[in-house]
């Protein structure tokens, strides 16, 4: 992971010279909460790190059907004639 120090209103940017960069500036420091600026252009996705791991977590579970589902399928499998 870089890791970069930046002041309010400065910036990085990501992919420079790209058609895909994707400029992050630093809006606001309040604490412990850092308000940032993201510039991408649409083909480029931008979630929160928390939504995605959430979604997986959610995906992960809806691709696995409980166990009792399982075995009562293997059991409808089983006693088909």
């Amino acid at each position: 992971m870089l890791v970069l120090s930046r002041r309010i209103g400065e910036s990085v940017v990501i992919g420079g010279g790209s058609p895909e960069a994707v400029t992050i500036t630093v809006l606001e420091v309040r604490g412990d909460v850092v308000r940032i600026g993201i510039d991408a252009p649409r083909s480029v996705a931008v979630h929160r790190a928390e939504l995605l791991a959430e979604l997986a977590d959610a995906n992960a579970d809806a691709a696995s059907p409980p166990d009792t589902a399982v075995a009562s399928l293997s059991e409808a499998l089983r006693s088909r004639p």
